[in-house]
């Protein structure tokens, strides 16, 4: 059984393409990427998804008129695609405790930092490098965590450390930090939790 995967984005879609590169190299041969769902309608990252042949859809929040009716669509588009796990790639939406919930280690998430360091509510994007510039650590990295009702607050599956070098800026610690961490980890992580799915734990 191969587990069939949903990947939740908001944006330009690079930990996407990073999936998608994963999988076409066949390194996530337990697992495959059945559908796309996007926060808003213009995020770059459903043409990504598109232009691999994966169906792309969005629930935008503005356009549902709440929280409830936003995750009532995005379960529709689960069960559709009859998924088994998703992987958020840059999605900024907090999922709430009663979406959680119903995903117990099967949602994954990105994190930009080396968890518990600049994490939890309001720490996403640039806003992470910019806290770890601020605070002068030497070492920064990824983390890749399954996702509970606390943000950044579940169990970590992997992390991998990168230096931070004299003169960095947010935006370039930010790519280093994709290029040498978030893009490898995270298929990594999708195949560890599709192996366990498939094999029935």
């Amino acid at each position: 059984m191969t587990a069939r995967i949903a990947v939740l984005v908001s944006g330009g879609g690079t930990n996407l393409q990073a999936l998608i590169d994963a999988q076409n190299a066949g390194r996530i041969p337990h697992g495959e990427i059945c559908v796309v769902i996007a926060s808003n309608p213009n995020a770059y990252a459903l043409e990504r998804a598109r232009n691999a042949g994966i169906p792309a859809v969005y629930s935008y929040r503005k356009e549902e008129g709440s929280q409830e009716a936003f995750e009532a669509k995005i379960s529709a588009y689960l069960k559709e695609y009859q998924i088994d796990f998703i992987i958020l790639a840059g999605f900024l939406s907090i999922l709430s405790a009663d979406f959680t919930a119903q995903w117990p280690e099967r949602i994954i998430n990105v994190h930009p930092a080396l968890i518990p360091s600049f994490c939890g509510k309001g720490m996403y994007g640039l806003k992470v490098h910019e806290a770890a510039l601020a605070k002068g650590v030497k070492v920064t990295g990824a983390t890749v965590h399954y996702v509970n009702e606390i943000p950044d607050g579940g169990k970590i599956i992997l992390q991998k450390a990168v230096d931070v070098k004299d003169g960095d800026t947010p935006e370039v610690l930010q790519r280093r930090v994709m290029e040498e961490a978030e893009w490898i980890l995270l298929p990594m992580a999708a195949e560890i939790v599709a192996k366990k799915i498939s094999e029935g734990e």
